[in-house]
């Protein structure tokens, strides 16, 4: 389908464009930019007028809760969350039920996934049998089924051996390995270790929770030689130790979650259960921390974590209730309170959730590596199309996720969100259009 996006100001951080024109489509891919020859016929136009015409935004964490969670969120639900919030690729990691540690399995979530032309989905392979930390899984046969890196989602190795034989294996054939940094044994609390956690009487997780498990992987990595991409850093003192291993010239790469780079433990208030989330929310030094080394380089890409939790789970004493929250529809939005509050130009903070995860990713995305993320004439037509005036309240109910807890909800923070998606286009195909658009 031929389509026309005329009248948008055309923002690509890869190669710096930030200037107005237009952008022709064909065939899934983007014809040309700026200027379009006298003789495309488009079969739509899209009036873009005082819009930003991006690449497609680029999750590195989406848990989209199918296999197995499907009371939490299905396939559609969260895909179609994901194109509401511009998001054109995401990653979901491989703790569904069940795990994403056999072929059959990677390949039906993708099959689904392409058939709903809704977000390009990556998922991770599990890097042991069942995430139990014991068996490695049959990586070579995961990755020609479409995993583009193998992960442990929430549950550590306990046995370092192990994670050493691993990360041996995953550098012997270029595999990433993803890992959040967190010690099994230490990281066992419902808030941070503090003054928040002593006071209101929660077992509390200490930064040594994290920078252990850092300080092993870091190790490791020097010694086997692997990649590892950390998830959803949270503290200062971890941010210190990544700046450390990359001025040494580790291959190591790193995300921040949305709700570590925008909330401290103060906001879980009275027992909140919103604000029950893994990691768990830390002091402001680390907040600061967050965000100063996200816009430094030093953190990689700003990530949704998105994991709806249904109202059973979620309603319950905060040290009970279920971890998690939605996000894949705030992830624009926050990137650009962020990028706004750090004094950042619009295209460096696109860059965090669209280049810079793309480079994370690099060759395992295959033939979408030479133009994801990016606004280039002959590149893949994902694009996400905002107005970066608006503003929004972020009415729960109204989210399309299936997941509709978020500490975001205007009602708890009393802020209204800035930028608001009006168009998706994955592939050339409009995936999602505001009905404001």
């Amino acid at each position: 389908m031929k389509i026309l996006i005329k009248g948008g100001r055309l923002i690509d951080p890869a190669s710096g464009r930030d200037e107005p024109g237009d952008v022709a489509i064909a065939a899934g891919r983007i014809l040309t930019l700026g200027r379009v020859p006298a003789d495309f016929q488009p079969m739509r136009v899209i009036d873009a007028s005082g819009c930003i015409v991006a690449p497609g935004l680029v999750d590195l964490a989406a848990r989209l809760r199918e296999p197995g969670h499907e009371h939490e969120g299905m396939l559609e639900s969260e895909l179609n969350a994901a194109a509401a919030g511009g998001v054109t690729s995401l990653v979901c990691p491989p703790d569904t039920d069940p795990t994403l540690d056999e072929p059959g399995l990677v390949e039906m979530l993708k099959f689904r996934a392409r058939k709903l032309s809704l977000c390009r989905l990556f998922p991770l392979g599990a890097l042991t049998r069942g995430l139990a930390g014991e068996v490695l899984t049959e990586m070579a046969e995961l990755t020609e089924a479409g995993c583009v890196g193998f992960s442990q989602a929430e549950v550590p190795i306990l046995d370092t051996l192990a994670l050493q034989r691993a990360l041996q294996y995953a550098a012997t054939f270029g595999y990433t390995v993803w890992l959040r940094p967190q010690d099994g044994w230490l990281g066992k609390g419902v808030a941070a270790s503090g003054a928040v956690a002593t006071r209101l009487g929660l077992s509390g997780v200490p930064v040594a929770a994290e920078t252990v498990a850092m300080l092993t992987i870091i190790e490791l990595v020097r010694s086997t030689g692997a990649r590892v991409h950390l998830c959803r850093l949270s503290s200062a003192a971890g941010v210190a130790l990544l700046r450390a291993a990359k001025a040494e010239g580790l291959p190591l790469t790193a995300d921040v979650s949305i709700n570590s780079l925008h909330l401290t433990d103060v906001d879980i208030g009275f027992f909140n259960p919103a604000m029950r989330l893994t990691p768990p929310l830390r002091q402001g030094a680390d907040r600061a921390a967050l965000r100063a080394a996200l816009a430094d380089g030093t953190i990689d890409a700003l990530v949704s974590d998105h994991t709806p939790v249904d109202e059973d789970a979620k309603n319950l004493p905060f040290g009970e209730a279920e971890p998690g929250a939605t996000g894949l529809e705030l992830l624009l939005s926050l990137a650009l309170k962020w990028g706004a509050d750090s004094g950042l130009s619009l295209a460096s903070t696109l860059a965090r959730v669209t280049s810079d995860p793309v480079r994370v990713l690099g060759e395992s995305l295959g033939s979408l590596s030479s133009s994801a993320g990016q606004l280039v004439a002959g590149g893949v037509a994902d694009l996400c199309i905002f107005d970066p005036d608006a503003t929004w309240r972020v009415t729960p109910q109204d989210l399309a996720s299936q997941g509709k807890h978020t500490p975001f909800a205007f009602e708890a923070t009393g802020f209204a969100l800035p930028g608001r998606v009006r168009a998706t286009l994955v592939a050339g195909t409009v995936a999602y259009e505001s009905a404001l658009a």
